[in-house]
């Protein structure tokens, strides 16, 4: 007798899978004492980051995530508080892993951090089930970032140029235009699936950004996870992995992705609480260690891949300016360049407020051509001297004619601010960006090269007739 082949449902390589998340039997825990950050149960065995349901009496059941254990006692944070629970309260063990529901349904549309529409627009209908912590992809299986990934921000595709798949640090303080410069990118990338992750955001400004910052033809192209500051530390956690997970399941159907996250370093703050409540030592400045152990967890999932590429955009808040608090340094070893805003530059009403000289972009030579490094390289210079130079140009202690480097810095100065200004709503096209770039950097050639002119010999006076 002729057997059919098995359906696709049965998939092994799913079946697999399936099976190993699986709980074995219906596992049922009790509620002990609850905390200000973590609920205890006993009688609960189940893995740090399992998946479980508290049901409160005469309420709905909560989700809880496993975020430790003490003792005999199984530490749950909750996704949404503690209010209602009291001992005696069952726990069930649903799922040994977290996981979100995925689909290309996404696209246009506003969830939280549990996948779930906020958007006053329908329920989702998507089937496909993607792990929320997934590994990332291995060293070895990353191709190598070759394609310029353009922005339409001048100042970032002339001088920082970025590279699909890159990983891109923004680091600012607060009211520099760091929404509105994301927006920018958002809206000027070439990018063809946009996933922003707002991470402990204002309420308040979660509407103003998606009105206000992003066009209609971005937002129809655009997945949104909102994680408000009040909301309890686990979904701020976990709309950081939902955001990546959604970036994930995109750049794996062959879609080039740009990944938006703001903040990378509320995500940290979250953590934060979630460590401490576990009975973790604190550490530098408070931190416990598993935040440091986190934040490379979550910004290696971003990059290349066999099909895609993941390009992350995090924004890192500078508590006092100060570039070197510990979320700060730690993101700058782990990311692939980092964009400074200045509030100085901000305060002169230049925006962006991209401090060019302070930034980076590690994969920018790689990517360009020899004449736009040339002429980057040019500009450059000539910010620098300009800068090396400014206390005393602003005094007037500086003699004109003294130097002609810094004389064609200081004549420069103002097409110099106006390539690096940029109104909001007007992006950049790539072509007449580098154009521009090439024609700043022609003058500043010619000034360095008669700058570096030796000085010619003094000729003798005409001998007496």
């Amino acid at each position: 007798m002729h057997l059919s082949p098995l359906p696709e449902l049965l998939d092994p390589t799913r079946l697999l899978g399936t099976l190993q998340n699986a709980v074995p039997s219906r596992i049922e825990g009790t509620v002990w004492s609850v905390g200000r950050n973590a609920i205890q149960a006993v009688a609960l065995p189940a893995p740090v980051g399992a998946v479980c349901e508290i049901q409160r009496r005469g309420n709905v059941a909560i989700p809880a995530e496993v975020i430790g254990f003490e003792g005999a006692t199984t530490l749950l944070a909750s996704l949404d508080g503690s209010d209602g629970i009291a001992p005696g309260d069952k726990v069930t063990l649903c799922d040994a892993t977290a996981t979100i529901r995925v689909g290309p349904e996404l696209l246009g549309r506003v969830i939280d951090a549990a996948g779930l529409p906020i958007d006053d627009r329908g329920p989702l209908r998507t089937v496909a089930k993607t792990p929320l912590d997934a590994a990332p992809i291995t060293a070895m299986q990353r191709p190598t970032i070759d394609d310029v990934l353009t922005t339409g921000v001048r100042s970032i595709d002339a001088l920082l140029t970025l590279g699909r798949g890159q990983r891109i640090g923004i680091f600012a303080g607060s009211g520099v235009g760091k929404s509105t410069l994301l927006g920018m990118m958002a809206r000027g990338t070439d990018a063809e699936v946009v996933v922003i992750g707002l991470v402990g955001e204002r309420g308040r400004e979660v509407q103003e950004y998606l009105q206000r910052e992003l066009d209609e033809a971005t937002r129809r192209k655009c997945v949104t996870v909102v994680a408000t500051s009040d909301q309890p530390a686990l979904r701020r956690v976990r709309s950081a992995m939902t955001t990546t997970a959604i970036a994930e399941y995109f750049r794996d159907q062959g879609k080039h992705v740009l990944l938006m996250m703001d903040s990378v370093t509320r995500f940290a703050m979250a953590q934060r609480e979630i460590g401490l409540a576990a009975g973790e030592a604190p550490t530098t400045r408070g931190y416990p260690p598993s935040v440091f152990s986190m934040l490379p967890r979550l910004v290696e999932r971003s990059g290349t891949g066999p099909q895609g590429s993941i390009t992350g955009i995090y924004t890192v808040l500078v508590e006092g300016d100060d570039s070197n608090e510990p979320i700060s340094d730690t993101l700058r070893g782990l990311l692939d360049g980092h964009f400074v805003l200045s509030r100085d530059i901000a305060h002169r009403g230049r925006y962006p407020a991209i401090d060019i000289l302070s930034s980076l972009s590690r994969l920018q030579n790689h990517l360009v051509n020899s004449e736009h490094r040339q002429a980057a390289a040019t500009v450059r210079n000539l910010l620098s001297t300009y800068r090396d130079n400014e206390d005393l140009i602003s005094i007037g202690a500086y003699p004109r004619g003294s130097n002609l480097l810094i004389d064609r810095a200081i004549s420069m100065q103002p097409q110099l601010d106006q390539f690096l200004s940029q109104d909001a709503r007007q992006l950049a096209v790539w072509q007449s960006t580098v154009a521009s770039l090439k024609q700043l950097a022609a003058q500043g050639h010619t000034a360095q090269a008669v700058a570096s002119k030796p000085p010619t010999a003094a000729q003798p006076p005409p001998a007496a007739p």
